[in-house]
């Protein structure tokens, strides 16, 4: 199939998107009524009792009761006992259409057959894990090369924080300058220099607890959208150690949810030439979900360096990696090399056996079932469908997305005004208003992430998507505005 065709159908307007929350964030937070909200509870109380057994269990030896920052649900955590395709099922039964998608990696569906059967014909032959070299490193770096505009060689690591952190550490060492600017309220992974400016923007450290204050020292936030403040900053930086790189989400911080304009990239990638700076694309989230050549396939625009994470293992573990030009590689080329600058990586499991066979089918699937095009189109569907029941029961809610990337914004908690007086009541407020919406879509059959962002993925037939809407329609009838 075509392999420069992408599932965003149209560029959706960020100012019309915007101007909707704005609205929203006037408005007292929207409430389910009681009678319907307690139905709810109702359903957790009993029929989940087996996860809530478990996870209080699990609050004697792990942390809050949970490993993963996605399982912290209202009003409490789901334990899951089988995935497939479409669809969760937890431990006491109970089916879920599943637009969590493990955060974005399974694009195919959880647990896709083709990609499991490979991963256990390697498993029987090689086991996971060797610590040497091993033909799919090949596979996958070839592959992801051809599509990815921007990529001549690529490094595999364990994760997409790792990626990010070789990736800024790439950037100093290229261009031997020492501040990052991101865009603030994106998410880039937890390393001391990225939990800056997170959810956000304009929020600083308030979430870097536990690092030391020279960790940030060159870690800089600009708002998104703001190009005259971008350039001013690194103006700025001119004067202190110049601007060794940029870093954003392509389609606008935490994946999308502040959407940029349609302009936006275009504008950094100037900057950043001019400035003598790399440009960082972030793509987690959209390299393959949003067509096989990324987001920067989709926009045109190549940046230096590009990071991936998630989907590139296809739901299997060790997934993260970063590309880029040739001569801005040559800085993270393995083994020991004293005769140039050296930005070092590592980690015993990066480029295991097991992940880049997983990866690297994954990859070939996707491109094989148009699996980006379909999960878009389904998408496309469930939005259409929101906004006509946000109409239907003239509700201040807000859908939009960007292809297979949705977003229901029920409380606009992610888009408060930190300089208002009441910021830390608003937040409050907010944010428990939206674990109550999250709690509905689970009771009605839907896990979704943070009960404010889907993914769809090839998975999502028609009827499923309509399916869903009929849940939605059952929460948004009871709504009190």
């Amino acid at each position: 199939m075509s392999t420069n065709r992408y599932a965003i159908s149209e560029w959706q307007d960020a100012n019309k998107i915007l101007e909707k929350i704005d609205e929203l964030l006037k408005l007292p937070v929207p409430k389910i009524r009681e009678e319907r909200m307690k139905e709810y509870e109702d359903f957790f109380a009993t029929k989940c009792k087996k996860s809530r057994e478990m996870t209080d269990s699990a609050k004697n030896y792990i942390p809050g009761g949970v490993q993963h920052n996605l399982a912290f649900n209202y009003p409490f955590p789901l334990a899951m006992e089988k995935a497939e395709g479409a669809y969760l099922w937890d431990i006491d039964g109970n089916r879920y259409i599943d637009f969590l998608q493990a955060g974005g990696p399974t694009l195919l569906g959880s647990n896709y057959k083709p990609v499991r059967e490979k991963v256990i014909a390697l498993l029987n032959e090689c086991g996971p894990v060797t610590g040497l070299f091993h033909e799919y490193e090949l596979k996958l770096a070839e592959f992801i090369c051809k599509h990815m505009p921007a990529v001549e060689m690529f490094r595999m690591l364990g994760s997409g924080t790792e990626a990010n952190i070789a990736a800024i550490r790439t950037a100093r060492t290229y261009t031997e300058k020492t501040k990052i600017i991101k865009v603030g309220g994106a998410y880039h992974g937890w390393s001391d220099q990225l939990v800056y400016g997170l959810h956000i923007p304009g929020t600083g450290v308030f979430e870097a607890h536990g690092i030391p204050e020279g960790c940030l020292e060159h870690t800089q936030e600009v708002y998104p959208n703001d190009i005259d403040a971008l350039r001013k900053l690194m103006e700025d930086n001119e004067k202190d150690g110049g601007t060794a790189a940029v870093l954003l989400e392509p389609v606008g911080p935490e994946s999308g949810t502040r959407p940029i304009y349609r302009e936006y990239n275009q504008q950094v990638r100037e900057l950043c030439d001019e400035f003598g700076a790399l440009l960082i694309f972030d793509e987690v989230v959209t390299g393959f979900r949003l067509g096989m050549g990324g987001a920067q396939g989709y926009f045109g625009i190549k940046p230096d360096l590009t990071v991936f994470g998630k989907i590139v293992a296809g739901g299997y573990p060790g997934a993260g990696g970063i590309g880029g030009s040739r001569e801005i590689m040559s800085c993270l080329a393995a083994g020991v090399e004293a005769t140039k600058k050296r930005a070092y990586v590592g980690g015993t499991l990066s480029a295991n056996p097991l992940s880049c066979v997983a990866g690297y089918y994954a990859l070939k699937a996707i491109e094989e079932t148009d699996a980006a095009i379909i999960a878009g189109k389904a998408g496309d569907r469930l939005c259409a469908g929101l906004n006509r029941l946000i109409e239907k029961y003239k509700l201040p809610f807000v859908a939009y997305n960007q292809g297979s990337i949705c977003h229901i914004e029920t409380t606009g908690v992610m888009f408060i005004d930190i300089t208002k007086a009441d910021f830390f009541e608003q937040i409050v407020n907010r944010k428990k208003g939206l674990e109550y919406f999250g709690a509905a879509y689970s009771a009605e059959g839907m896990i979704t992430l943070a009960g404010s962002r889907i993914y769809t993925s090839l998975a999502d037939t028609d009827e499923i998507i309509d399916d869903a809407l009929a849940k939605f329609e059952r929460i948004f009838e009871s709504v009190e505005v």
